[in-house]
């Protein structure tokens, strides 16, 4: 029952006319409170091999799972054998070094059953003297809350300066922990040598849709006119490569760009940095979203590609595109996407992130309130209670021109095919309609 009550208090922060999803449900990143906070902790360190080159492999697991049953077993298998990869997604050639600033990023495994597990990183040098080479620190979770788990590793890589020792009593007093609901605060006891016991709270964002978000990195690295050029092809589900060094920067502005999409959620190949080896993933003819370092460009150039739009986060310019990105968008809604960006753009310094990221979140939500937000009286109810999506109607129903050719080809997607689906399920007994 409590987990039912804190999915209705998660529910109040969406929109009235999203599709609730009931306790339980799969969602593309779940979201629901009262789960583990996380699956594992592992350190992915570089092993020499016999040619020189170095292979990251997983020396350290938190906790060991015994007793899984064959299914379970089997699935545990594959995740720990892709982890090293998207730890270290830079390739083999490494050298020990000593220096180097740490770095954030996060990737996302897709299940079998198209749930999403996904991996917060932080990348270091171990501590000590002289030449060593970096290592990783991997949180698996099924929880979407990128803000929330930078935290948690602000605290692992604290404690990894004094020893590794005290890291696991923090991360198993964090597993007992039930996920906090939306704006609500959880407190961890710990206890560390020389300092004592710390206190540590741990605070979810009221909007949950917004926790995994930096809508400012977008905004700083692309002009309001490139971000609605790649919302428009991602509405669509085109192929989007982005491109940057960095793979803080990566994992940032391709989470930002697939929660431009909210409600609807991207249901296709989603890697934010992918690893080397997994380089040929651009000529996948189906729609997909993914994150390239700069330093592979030539190779991906090179590729037997399909249509796609590339995108160099460095630069802030497209390096490729399919040419009719500007057209897509009714017109009239764009102009006042653009104003609203525009706006956020100029205040850069006014806002926290937390304001920035619901301003912009509002232009997009509002952008498809005012295009599909009449779906709800075009689904048509039997006496059992199964729903019947009248798309004709719903597409007939819509006064302009241009919105309208617009919406045709937006209902034909898998984003909204599996939002209408969601809706289908839930019917939401309305007041005076019972």
């Amino acid at each position: 029952a409590t987990e039912g009550k804190e999915e209705a208090s998660a529910a109040e922060n969406h929109p009235s006319w999203v599709p609730q999803r009931k306790p339980g449900e799969r969602s593309s990143i779940l979201y629901s409170a009262g789960q583990f906070f996380f699956e594992y902790l592992v350190v992915v360190s570089l092993k020499k091999m016999s040619d020189g080159r170095y292979q990251p492999q997983i020396t350290y697991q938190f906790p060991k799972r015994e007793n899984l049953l064959k299914g379970q077993k089997e699935e545990e298998e594959r995740l720990l054998k892709a982890i090293p990869l998207f730890c270290f997604p830079d390739g083999n050639n490494w050298a020990p070094i000593t220096e180097f600033t740490s770095e954030t990023f996060s990737f996302v495994l897709t299940n079998v059953d198209g749930s999403r597990k996904i991996g917060y990183c932080r990348r270091l040098l171990p501590s000590g003297r002289g030449v060593r080479l970096p290592e990783v620190f991997c949180i698996i979770s099924c929880l979407g809350c990128f803000g929330l788990f930078s935290k948690i590793l602000d605290e692992v890589e604290k404690r990894h300066q004094i020893s590794a020792a005290v890291i696991y009593p923090f991360m198993q007093g964090l597993r007992e922990l039930p996920f906090p609901a939306p704006g609500k605060t959880v407190t961890i006891k710990s206890f560390i040598p020389e300092s004592g016991t710390e206190f540590i709270e741990l605070t979810r964002p009221v909007d949950a849709h917004l926790e995994h978000v930096e809508f400012q990195a977008l905004l700083q690295r692309l002009s309001p006119r490139l971000i609605l050029h790649i919302f428009a092809s991602a509405v669509l589900e085109r192929r989007l490569i982005f491109l940057a060094e960095e793979l803080s920067v990566l994992s940032q502005c391709i989470h930002a760009v697939a929660a431009l999409l909210y409600p609807f959620t991207w249901a296709h190949t989603y890697i934010p940095v992918v690893p080397e080896c997994l380089l040929d993933t651009v000529c996948c003819p189906t729609p997909f979203m993914v994150g390239i370092q700069m330093r592979y460009l030539e190779r991906v150039l090179d590729q037997p590609m399909e249509e796609a739009l590339i995108v160099d986060l460095c630069e802030g310019k497209m390096i490729r595109m399919v040419g009719d990105e500007e057209d897509i968008l009714p017109i009239k809604l764009q102009n006042e996407m653009l104003m609203s960006l525009n706006r956020h753009n100029n205040n850069n310094n006014v806002h926290t992130s937390e304001q920035v990221n619901v301003l912009v979140s509002e232009a997009f939500v509002h952008f498809f309130v005012r295009l599909v937000g009449h779906y709800a009286s075009h689904i048509k109810w039997s006496k059992t209670g199964s729903g019947i999506f009248q798309e004709r109607a719903f597409c007939k129903a819509i006064a302009s021109k241009t919105n309208r050719k617009f919406v045709k080809k937006f209902v034909k997607t898998n984003m909204f095919s599996l939002f209408i689906e969601e809706a289908e399920k839930s019917r939401i007994p309305q007041e005076g309609k019972r």
